[in-house]
Formats: C-alpha cells, structure tokens, sequence
C-alpha cells in the first residue's frame, strides 16, 4: 500500500505537469507497482521519475514517458496494440490495463522471459511476448490499431508502417542528425500515412536483429 501511495503521488504530480488529463491513462499507470519492474537493489528509486537499468544495455523509461506515450496513443478496449521493446515489461503492463490485447517484441530473449514472469505475476494475460526483431514487427497478428516503439530508430520501420490499420496510430521516436524526436504517424489508407513531430527526447537505440542472451 506504501509503495502504491507513492506511485499515486509521483503520477498524478507528473500529468498535472505534462497536462494529461484522462483518468483512464493516469490511473492504469498509477496501478502498476514499478518496483517490481527493477532490481532490489534500485527498489528505493522506483518512485521517481528515472530511467533505471535493467540489464543488458537497456533501462526501464522515466514515469513520465510512460505517461506520455500512453496518452499519445490513447489505447482503447476493443483494440489491438503492438508494443516494440517489451524491456521490463512496465509499458506492457499498463497498455494490458486499456486495451484488449497487446503484442510485444524484445530483441533480448532474457528480458522477454522475465518480463513475461512479471506480467504473469500481475495476472497481465492480455500481453503476449516474443524475441524477435522489433523493427520488422509481428506481422502474424497484423493489422494493429496502435502500435508503440520504445526505442529509437534511425529511420521509420516501414514494417510498422504497414502493420498499422487504416485509420491506426504509430508513436515512435526517430533519430536524426540533430537528436531524437517523438512522432506520431497515422495511416490514412494503402499508401498514405501522415506523420507529425512533437517534441525532442531520449530513447535507447532501436536495434535490428534478436539475441537468446
């Protein structure tokens, strides 16, 4: 109960300083215990807003892009979500929370079997998990309605792109030559998509390929 009063606070201080204002993403991301998302030895962290390591090169994102992306792409029940970069396994946590299914692909076979421990845990059964490549998809459940990438690609995954549903929604962040930048891309039809950048940020690299380590 402590550490969820904790969690309460950090989010609700974080939406009212981003202006997000829908209950339903605010509290989905309240209701998840991020301190099980981190080792024991970073437990104590878990409730501020950090980027914590979780092994591997990669890191567990700040409360706040969690937060952000989430209402960026404003998952809805009856809708299928495509996740890239499960990590720990916190960003699939709270999508299971709003939508009706959410596919996720991790490069790092070690990350997905403990993240897929934890959202058993958390009785997260909306969320399937696989290693994989992340910039290529998971074409076999395709069309998705949204589909969210945790990590930073040098240029946009055409892959997502066309596994994206008419009408669905792509919040990626890109690298360029001047830094990362958070975009969202709409797809319109067969060959149309409409993509709007937002603001700069910070993601770890999107890498191509998969490992079982």
């Amino acid at each position: 109960m402590i550490h969820q009063a904790k969690m309460v606070r950090l989010v609700e201080d974080i939406a009212a300083k981003l202006g997000v204002t829908d209950r339903r993403v605010i509290e989905a991301v309240a209701s998840v215990p991020r301190h099980w998302f981190v080792d024991e030895a970073l437990r104590l962290r878990a409730y501020s807003d950090d980027a914590l390591p979780i092994g591997y090169g990669q890191t567990i994102s700040k409360v706040s892009t969690v937060l952000r992306m989430t209402a960026l792409l404003n998952p809805q029940r009856g809708e299928k979500v495509l996740e890239i970069g499960t990590g720990s396994g916190f960003q699939a946590a709270v999508l299971a929370r709003l939508a009706d299914s959410v596919y996720s692909v991790e490069r790092v076979g070690a990350l997905a079997l403990r993240a897929r421990e934890m959202l058993n845990s958390l009785r997260a059964y909306r969320v399937h998990i696989r290693t994989g490549d992340g910039s290529k998809g998971w074409a076999k459940h395709a069309p998705y309605d949204k589909i969210i990438v945790t990590a930073a690609a040098d240029r946009m995954p055409h892959a997502l792109l066309e596994q994206l549903a008419h009408g669905g929604l792509l919040v990626t962040p890109v690298a360029g030559s001047s830094g990362q930048v958070l975009k969202e891309v709409r797809r319109l039809d067969d060959d149309n998509w409409e993509e709007v950048a937002l603001e700069a940020c910070r993601f770890v690299p999107l890498v191509e390929g998969s490992t079982a380590r």
